[in-house]
């Protein structure tokens, strides 16, 4: 194993982030000239062998006892989507992954007819690596009206969720709150490679962001894991104004990498009115494209 692995780097970056009286600890030696604290601190508090511990970190081990396991999370305070999330790394550490040639995913035909069944509100399907499989009408052109409505047909050129939040202007200009929407990405992202640490093309999208886009380097090293399954988020869309939605994410039964997200509104509220308005609009395809584009000249 070359470096300390996925494991290796979340237990150093979660003992980095705990100071000495977070734990309980008083600072009575010299100096202290590490972030966080230290290894045989940290080792203490779990009631392992520094050494031991210092392995794993190390990426030397190829994983950990679920006492073991249980005994660090709790030194590291670790939340429950934290100490799951420990457990894929350490299970994965345990499998050395067999190397796989990633193939595209695929769009079930009931997939696809779930996606039509909701298509009075925007809606699109995520792959694993967030990639759009799909998208219905009105979920184009909620989200991503400058593109190419037929591009997630092709898997060669279909749009990416994570890429488009992070390297397209237009869909950064979206999110009123960018710095929000952009931390839960990236926790979802987390979630997947500690879930496919083999899959090279998911590997491939970590490497193109951390190389095109300085905020999702800090947002990576950070190693938030936390879900995100519902949220609210304002959005500024060039058609219709401001619209607040709820962003849920509905797992598919049959294909438990992908999920469905569906944006609501409440019932008789302006937002309602605006998606109201934005359907009407996108029977208009190059009208509403013009608007997102006319929005990037602008800014």
């Amino acid at each position: 194993m070359n470096g300390p692995g996925p494991l290796g780097a979340f237990l150093k970056t979660r003992r980095s982030q705990l100071r000495p009286e977070d734990v309980g600890l008083r600072e009575l030696g010299p100096r202290r000239r590490v972030t966080g604290l230290r290894r045989e601190e940290l080792a203490q508090l779990a009631g392992v062998s520094v050494s031991y511990y210092a392995r794993l970190e190390q990426g030397l081990s190829r994983g950990a006892s679920a006492e073991v396991l249980d005994a660090i999370a709790r030194a590291l305070l670790l939340d429950g989507h934290e100490r799951a999330h420990l457990d894929r790394l350490a299970d994965a550490a345990r499998h050395a992954p067999r190397p796989r040639r990633p193939r595209p995913e695929k769009l079930a035909d009931d997939t696809r007819d779930l996606l039509r069944a909701v298509d009075g509100v925007p809606a699109i399907v995520l792959g694993r690596r967030t990639d759009v499989l799909a998208w219905n009408t009105l979920g184009h052109a909620l989200l991503a009206g400058h593109l190419d409505f037929h591009g997630p047909d092709d898997p060669a050129r279909r749009p990416n969720m994570s890429r488009m939040l992070f390297l397209d202007p237009h869909c950064r200009e979206l999110y009123a709150d960018w710095k929000r929407k952009a931390r839960a990405v990236v926790g979802n992202l987390r979630i997947a490679v500690g879930r496919h640490p083999e899959d090279a093309l998911l590997a491939e999208l970590i490497g193109e962001l951390t190389m095109k886009s300085p905020e999702f380097v800090a947002l990576w090293r950070a190693h938030g894991v936390v879900p995100c399954d519902a949220a609210s988020y304002e959005l500024r869309h060039p058609v219709v104004g401001t619209v607040t939605v709820t962003q849920q994410a509905l797992s598919i039964a049959r294909s438990p990498d992908q999920a469905l997200i569906v944006c609501t509104t409440p019932a008789g509220s302006p937002s309602e009115a605006a998606l109201t308005l934005l359907r009407q609009a996108s029977g208009s395809t190059s009208a509403a494209r013009e608007s997102w584009h006319r929005r990037g000249v602008d800014d």
